[in-house]
């Protein structure tokens, strides 16, 4: 069981992420990461051990973001294997909540394609898959790799090139969050409600096998 909380808005990100993040330290507390998208990259902040370490991260200028907590499932922990992962290129980050059970056949399959890989979590497969699919629009890419893997997933992905957040479960838990203000619509994804519940109570709860784009 691990925790997700993701932002796309007008405001900055990391707050954000950060108090929500610790909401959520009962789905996962063994280590945690952050990415932030800024105007040329994805920056990727992780740690192992102590939450109280979220209060003094470097402030990156972003309002497209994701974050996640961990309970080490696929892979001992260590700072390599916390989330977010990236793609080959870094161009995709994605969180993930859940167990891919055909982790070892898909890996196989990516690594003869080539591709390396820097964890030992089931998690990276799907940043490579992603990358895989790169000749699609970024939604549609991550639905198909979404739909080759086995098992109660859940995940939030970004993309330096795409002006937006895409989620997708199946038996996992994903919530949006919704808030209108004078500025414009603020989005949140997470796995718990409460992640965002100081900031709305508007929310809608994904069904199995339901992708959401949120930009």
């Amino acid at each position: 069981m691990c925790g997700i909380i993701g932002y796309l808005g007008n405001r900055e990100a990391g707050p954000i992420l950060q108090k929500g993040l610790k909401k959520l330290n009962y789905r996962g507390y063994d280590s945690w990461g952050f990415g932030l998208k800024n105007k040329d990259k994805i920056e990727i902040i992780k740690d192992v051990g102590d939450f109280e370490k979220l209060d003094n991260l470097p402030n990156i200028k972003s309002n497209c973001a994701i974050s996640h907590s961990r309970w080490a499932t696929t892979g001992k922990i260590s700072k390599e294997n916390a989330h977010p992962h990236t793609s080959e290129d870094n161009k995709i980050a994605i969180v993930h909540n859940g167990i891919v059970e055909n982790f070892q056949e898909l890996k196989k399959e990516l690594l003869s394609k080539g591709y390396k890989f820097k964890s030992e979590t089931d998690t990276e497969i799907i940043c490579h898959l992603i990358e895989e699919y790169s000749g699609f629009e970024f939604p549609e890419a991550v639905r198909k790799s979404f739909l080759r893997l086995k098992g109660r997933n859940a995940i939030v992905a970004l993309h330096q090139d795409f002006s937006g957040l895409v989620g997708v479960k199946n038996g996992s838990p994903m919530i949006v969050g919704v808030k209108n203000n004078s500025t414009g619509e603020e989005y949140f994804i997470a796995s718990d409600q409460r992640a965002f519940a100081d900031e709305t109570k508007k929310a809608i709860f994904l069904d199995d096998n339901e992708l959401v784009v949120l930009n």
